[in-house]
């Protein structure tokens, strides 16, 4: 959804692919003003069921054509526009909170920096002196919500636990200011790596 029916749309009307936060779940930053809020698409004032739903059905109903941005990046979710959707709500709602937290702490780490919500990797980051700092949903290197710090030139010592940098996942960070202080710790093992 973040993919093909957010991105990509707000893509070729807007000319960007970063998505945001939002109450409930996440959406655009420009036209298209599009949502997800847990197991729905919101479409200006039409809420449509993800469930049983194909990302070109889903988009077809909000008057949009499905399909991710040409030719921006590489890596994205490998999802079909014609796969039939299935959305959990009790995981929704996990990442959806996940991201709450990550926004909230990333805010306070960097008030001066917007969080944004990546769709090809689905993470929400921002980057600062040189280090991706953000909240992954899970993917390949961990299969549930994580946080982590991704210095542009790895560093070496314990703290630094993944091939990218470090991560920990949400569950061992507890609320917002656990978040906020992973932070604030890569951002000290950065600093003293660079040294």
């Amino acid at each position: 959804m973040a993919e093909l029916v957010l991105a990509g749309p707000q893509y070729r009307r807007s000319g960007t692919i970063r998505l945001r936060i939002v109450e409930g779940g996440f959406g655009t930053v420009q036209e298209p003003d599009l949502r997800v809020n847990g197991t729905r698409f919101v479409a200006g004032d039409r809420e449509i069921p993800i469930n049983g739903a194909t990302c070109r059905e889903l988009a077809a109903a909000a008057g949009i054509d499905a399909g991710a941005a040409e030719d921006l990046y590489t890596d994205g979710g490998g999802v079909d526009p014609d796969e039939i959707l299935g959305a959990d709500a009790e995981a929704a709602q996990h990442i959806e909170e996940c991201f709450g937290l990550g926004q909230e702490a990333l805010t306070k780490f960097a008030p001066q920096t917007t969080p944004v919500l990546w769709p090809e990797h689905f993470d929400l980051a921002i980057s600062l002196d040189e280090v991706n700092y953000g909240v992954s949903a899970g993917d390949t290197h961990l299969d549930e919500p994580y946080a982590y710090a991704g210095p542009w030139e790895p560093r070496q010592g314990s703290f630094w636990n993944a091939s990218f940098g470090a991560a920990r996942p949400v569950r061992l960070l507890p609320g917002a200011t656990a978040l906020l202080e992973f932070f604030t710790e890569a951002r000290d093992q950065a600093a003293r790596g660079r040294a």
